[in-house]
């Protein structure tokens, strides 16, 4: 790392990103950085520790930084104090061990390293040169993921047995099938590869399949028995420290369960009124499924992917000038299929530092021909426009204003699932869900939210249910009664809430941020509507809150109160 006895907090930040980017490639990766395509992170003990001590290394170089002239300025007081929140959170992380235990259905070593291939350039030959590289790295980096979690259980650091099964299953997915006769997930990968480089290609692609197949191997026959019974839950201590990481603040647990039960029975009555509009005297879910089969459907994987593309183009013909103002590059947003093998939800990639590489929507399919579109609209507005897209790419547009660290690598996930949130209920107030279908699709994808805060601080927690719960009051949340409750209120089919119940129980925390982010971006709205009073610009107030760049929870309402 180079010298910065002298630097100010923004150079603080951007010298730990360009170190980071060193020993996390995959990260590089997704910044664009070239020199980066080629390898992976070392994902073992050893390489945990040394990002660790990048971490320890830069809050005090941070703590000097933070005294010289200037360092009192907005710009350097945002970065400096996000920096600091963030390292802080991370190495409480590292140091509980829970680098040793990560096993997820979503998040994972394996998962990021697969994932890193589908943001790889691949339009030349030397592009495929890289791709045939990393191949070749996969398994010597599943190798170090191992030997983390086998540490793990020495330590008596089990990860949960609900998400171990279903990580075996992604695995076997991703090696070729359960016969192993299949092509696995790489092989499929590099067959797209030019001729001139099949054979080297075919051999690395094979190499990372077998090296998948040993862990899943592994996982399946020493790593879940060990681990069976573990609890899938994580209790107060470990939830309140996943949850500051996640969330960028010290949340008031039992308040935030107490939101999450305000939200549902505020959004059970909205949707009600729209399910009558449907099908009177139905309930919302009775509607929702009835628009299964009767409401409007987009037919065909790719015909979706493309309706889904010119839903993003129109939305931005339609917000550019008038409630944003958005630059050429941030205008551009692909809409993409997933691998096979992911999450069930869909997600988003954001854009490489220089725009070469777009953001990117990504729709999972899993064999599925029919969407319908009450289930499509909102959540694009979530993943695409104007949510995570526009946000994302902003920071990203406006880096040299702030730092790059605040513009990539600290994002606060409670930060930017929040706006993403917002801009699902921003599009309601502007009157972009106009009947009856698209809006009971938006008030069930904010039920799913609200859900989520219920049943991911209950059941890791361990919280009582209410009286005046409709389900199983004064009871105790569990695993069993969250899926089932969440099954309850959700149009999702079983297989995607299963998905989600292992998502929340092996990642605790994460799930909350989405109300509890969209609460903090309409309090700040709020407060700056009030201080302007009739002057307040809402466009100007989005572009100015979309370029101030990552904030935790702690800052974001202080921050977007003031603009």
């Amino acid at each position: 790392m180079p010298d910065t006895s002298s630097a100010l907090p923004r150079q603080v930040a951007d010298a730990y990103v360009d170190a980071l980017v060193e020993l996390d490639p995959v990260t590089g990766t997704y910044l664009g950085v070239e020199e980066s395509h080629s390898l992976l992170p070392d994902y073992s003990p050893a390489g945990q520790e040394e990002l660790a001590v990048l971490a320890r290394e830069t809050l005090v170089r941070l703590d000097a930084a933070e005294r010289l002239p200037g360092a009192d300025s907005d710009v350097e007081r945002r970065c400096a104090r996000l920096l600091r929140e963030r390292l802080t959170a991370e190495l409480a992380v590292h140091e509980a061990g829970e680098g040793l235990r990560t096993v997820s259905n979503i998040r994972s070593p394996a998962h990021s390293l697969r994932m890193a291939f589908t943001v790889m350039p691949t339009g030349s030959r030397d592009d495929w040169s890289a791709v045939a590289e990393r191949l070749r790295a996969v398994p010597a980096a599943l190798d170090g993921y191992r030997e983390s979690l086998a540490l793990g259980l020495e330590r008596d650091l089990p990860g949960g047995p609900r998400a171990t099964a279903t990580f075996v299953e992604q695995l076997t997915e991703w090696s070729g099938g359960t016969d192993g006769n299949g092509r696995g997930w790489f092989e499929e990968f590099a067959a797209e590869g030019p001729a001139d480089l099949r054979t080297e290609l075919d051999t690395a692609a094979r190499g990372a399949t077998a090296a998948v197949a040993e862990l899943r191997d592994w996982m399946r026959d020493v790593y879940a028995p060990a681990v069976k019974d573990a609890p899938d839950t994580v209790g107060r201590e470990r939830y309140a420290r996943w949850s500051r990481y996640h969330n960028g603040t010290d949340l008031e647990l039992d308040e935030a369960y107490a939101y999450g039960w305000e939200e549902f029975h505020r959004l059970l009555g909205e949707m009600r009124k729209e399910a009558d509009k449907i099908l009177p005297g139905s309930g919302p879910w009775e509607a929702l499924a009835h628009l299964d089969t009767h409401g409007r459907h987009i037919e065909g994987a790719e015909e979706t992917r493309a309706w889904l593309q010119d839903l993003m183009d129109e939305a931005i013909e339609a917000l550019d000038g008038t409630h944003f103002e958005l630059a050429d590059r941030v205008r551009k947003v692909e809409s993409r299929i997933a691998p096979p093998g992911s999450a069930a939800a869909p997600y988003y990639t954001g854009p490489s530092e220089d725009f070469s590489r777009p953001g990117r929507t990504w729709l999972p399919v899993e064999g599925e021909a029919r969407f319908p579109v009450y289930d499509l609209v909102s959540t694009w507005y979530h993943e695409g426009v104007p949510g995570h897209h526009l946000q994302i790419a902003q920071w990203v547009h406006v880096a040299d204003r702030l730092s790059r660290y605040q513009a990539t690598v600290g994002q606060v996930s409670a930060n930017c699932e929040g706006w993403a949130l917002y801009a699902e209920r921003l599009m309601d107030e502007l009157g972009f869900l106009p009947d009856p279908e698209r809006r009971l699709g938006y008030l069930d994808a904010q039920m799913m939210r609200a859900c989520r805060v219920i049943v991911d601080i209950g059941m890791h927690v361990g919280m009582e249910i209410p009286a005046h719960s409709p389900f199983h009051p004064g009871e105790r949340w569990t695993p069993a009664l969250a899926q089932e409750f969440y099954q309850q209120h959700s149009s999702r089919p079983p297989a995607y809430v299963e998905s989600e119940m292992v998502r929340y129980l092996s990642m605790p925390g994460q799930a909350i941020g989405y109300k509890l982010g969209e609460r903090a971006w309409l309090l700040g709205r709020e407060k700056a509507r009030a201080a302007h009073g009739a002057a307040f610009d809402a466009k100007k107030w989005h572009m100015a809150a979309l370029s101030q760049g990552s904030l935790g929870l702690d800052d974001l309402v202080d921050e977007l109160s003031r603009l």
